[in-house]
């Protein structure tokens, strides 16, 4: 080849641009003019040839990227728009920007509720520490990148001091092996979301459009990460819509099917059906077993088996469902639901499903038990279905004194038909709660009086209470032992009769109350008392003051000693009494020696234990002993004076 001329290797230089030839032609095209003997002028006019065509390359390299850069950033909003999840989407990011600007790490930090940055996905990571890693405020690049809301970078990392540094995210670029660093902020309009990260593992400077290529890419980001939230929310949304679907699709069916149970067990009902019947179709209805039971917890008609139950359970759950007036599941899974008519205890139904009730099923328990009361009045008759009848009519016994003979013998009827019969000894209890729930001892007692053939009231929020029986304190006991474990607070019973007769049940009552009231004033809440369990203050509080009952109560085995075997215990007592207690001075009184004194006293303790002689019991035998001989000595004046009466009216009588 020939040395070329000016113009001749100015051609070729136009010509290696044209055929984008590598760099080593142009320098090849130098070699040979120099070789070949160009002048100096021709060569440095040659040398600036190259440099321009160099120059040239370099910007139709950088267009290329460019374009390239587009088209990438083109087909990764094509990708961005496609439906994600979140985390699907980030991955897509890191990956599209560490291929697209030729980083070695690429990763995305979100922002959390307390400002911190956590890295959730990163690409080209060579360690563990990167995901789930959190960059506290205000440390590394991320947080003055998103406070300035731009871009910002550093070639290398670990060196720059114009970072705040923070030693766990340090930690983390010297495990990476990272040096250049480019933070951008993920924003959308005026929300924040997180920081796109970009870095290399060595010192590098970032070029304009490098930034400007990766900002637009985390714009791209912010919009589509938004997009994916919307989307999730609204497949939520829609999953929410589609179960809440089902389950009104559920219900209706369940209802319809619940509507025709109970449709069927009212036919049964009005067909006449008994109650074993009724209780098996609502038993095949709620695929349970089933059963019946009246205010005394006796079964009256079942459907299947319950098992073993535990009972005590039940029983709180009964008091518990009528006192709410709804059905109540037990522990063990066991259904309790009222058959009430009005406020009155008809009985419970006791039910062991086969799987957990929903609430259409516990409404069709409820219908049930409906349905079983209608067909319980409809057994008792009309006089029972009046509601409240057996509360009505004790209120109206507990005003007895003041009604005429004609309204007190109706009373009777009444009670009669109910199965009561108030000639019979009878005995009133008024029952007070001391503390917890008044309804459940309401529920109790409605259930106890029934299955004592009693009858229940409510008065001055205290439980009142008729019971057949002749044993005032023994019944009183009874209620309190079985009534303060269910409350689980104590019970204070004031009890009085036994009475006959519709017309003392007023005064028995007022006597109770009084024993109720004395108990409070003698700090014994908690406790039982009759007129006669309080000695001489139950005589006081007595409305006929029964003297002899209470002399027979206090000393009458000494009375019926000396009444069998002609001694004189009483008057032994009398006499140690008025000597003060001294066994040596009785005897003196007595004129017998000590040691007779001593032998009577023990037949006394044998015949009214050895607590006659405690101070409280010792007043007690006294006031006895004081009755007793008043008793007495009133006896024999109206003895003599029926003895003198017929001498005085012969001595008047005119001779014939």
């Amino acid at each position: 080849m020939t040395v070329p001329t000016d113009d001749t290797g100015l051609m070729a230089v136009l010509e290696l641009l044209s055929e984008q030839a590598p760099a080593s032609r142009f320098d090849q095209v130098l070699q040979r003019a120099r070789r070949d003997g160009a002048t100096g002028e021709e060569l440095v006019r040659l040398e600036r040839a190259v440099r321009l065509a160099r120059g040239v390359q370099a910007w139709q390299g950088q267009r290329r990227q460019r374009e390239d850069g587009l088209a990438d950033l083109v087909d990764t909003a094509t990708d961005l728009a496609s439906p994600h999840d979140v985390d699907s989407l980030l991955q897509v990011v890191t990956r599209k920007v560490k291929r697209l600007i030729n980083f070695d790490m690429t990763s995305i930090a979100l922002l959390e509720p307390g400002g911190g940055l956590r890295l959730y996905v990163s690409d080209g990571s060579t360690t563990a520490l990167v995901a789930g890693h959190t960059i506290p405020a205000p440390y590394g690049l991320g947080h003055p990148a998103l406070a300035a809301r731009a871009p910002l970078w550093t070639a290398d990392y670990l060196d720059d001091d114009t970072l705040t540094h923070d030693e766990s995210a340090d930690d983390v670029v010297r495990a990476e092996g990272l040096h250049a660093m480019l933070a951008v902020p993920i924003c959308n309009g005026e929300q924040t979301v997180g920081v796109l990260y970009g870095a290399a593992r060595s010192v590098r400077y970032f070029s304009p459009d490098e930034i400007g290529l990766v900002s637009s890419l985390a714009a791209l980001a912010a919009v589509a990460i938004e997009r994916a939230g919307s989307f999730e929310q609204a497949q939520g949304e829609v999953g929410r819509l589609e179960l809440d679907g089902f389950r009104t699709r559920t219900s209706l069916f369940r209802l319809r099917q619940l509507s025709e149970a109970h449709s069927h067990t009212l036919g049964l009902l009005l067909a006449g059906a008994d109650f074993t019947t009724v209780a098996k179709a609502a038993g095949d209805a709620l695929d349970s077993a089933l059963q019946l039971r009246d205010p005394a917890g006796r079964p009256l008609a079942a459907s299947g088996d319950l098992g073993e139950l535990d009972e005590s359970a039940v029983a709180e759950a009964a008091l518990d469902a009528h006192a709410q007036l709804r059905p109540v599941v037990t522990a063990g899974g066991v259904w309790v639901a009222p058959v009430t008519a009005g406020a009155e205890n008809l009985g419970v139904l006791v039910l062991r499903p086969t799987t957990a009730l929903v609430g259409e099923d516990e409404g069709l328990l409820r219908l049930t038990a409906q349905t079983f009361a209608i067909q319980l009045l409809l057994r008792r008759g009309t006089a029972v279905a009046e509601g409240l009848v057996r509360d009505d009519l004790f209120d109206e016994l507990l005003a007895a004194g003041s009604r005429s003979g004609h309204q007190t013998h109706y009373l009777v009827q009444r009670a009669r038909r109910l199965g009561i019969d108030l000639e019979a000894p009878q005995v009133l209890l008024v029952a007070r709660p001391e503390g917890g729930e008044q309804g459940r001892a309401v529920v109790w007692a409605s259930s106890y009086a029934h299955r004592m053939s009693g009858l229940k009231t409510v008065h001055s929020g205290n439980i009142v209470l008729l019971l057949p029986g002749s044993d005032a304190s023994a019944a009183a006991r009874a209620v309190a032992d079985q009534l303060s474990p269910l409350l689980g607070h104590p019970v204070s019973v004031g009890t009085a009769g036994p009475g006959r007769g519709a017309a003392g049940i007023g005064r028995m009552y007022k006597e109770a109350v009084r024993c109720l009231d004395a108990l409070t004033a003698l700090d014994g809440a908690g406790g039982t008392a009759s007129a006669k369990d309080l000695g001489f203050l139950g005589l006081l509080l007595s409305d006929d003051y029964d003297v002899d009952g209470y002399i027979r109560c206090t000393i009458g085995p000494v009375l019926d000693y000396d009444r069998d075997r002609l001694t004189d215990l009483t008057g032994t007592l009398e006499a140690y009494f008025a000597s003060g207690g001294s066994q040596a001075a009785a005897a003196d009184r007595l004129t017998v020696h000590p040691n007779t004194v001593s032998r009577r006293l023990d037949r006394v303790t044998d015949l009214l234990g050895d607590a006659w002689q405690q101070p409280g019991r010792t007043l007690e035998v006294q006031l006895a002993l004081r009755l007793h001989r008043s008793r007495e000595v009133l006896r024999r004046q109206r003895r003599a004076a029926t003895e003198a009466q017929p001498e005085a009216s012969s001595v008047e009588r005119p001779l014939p």
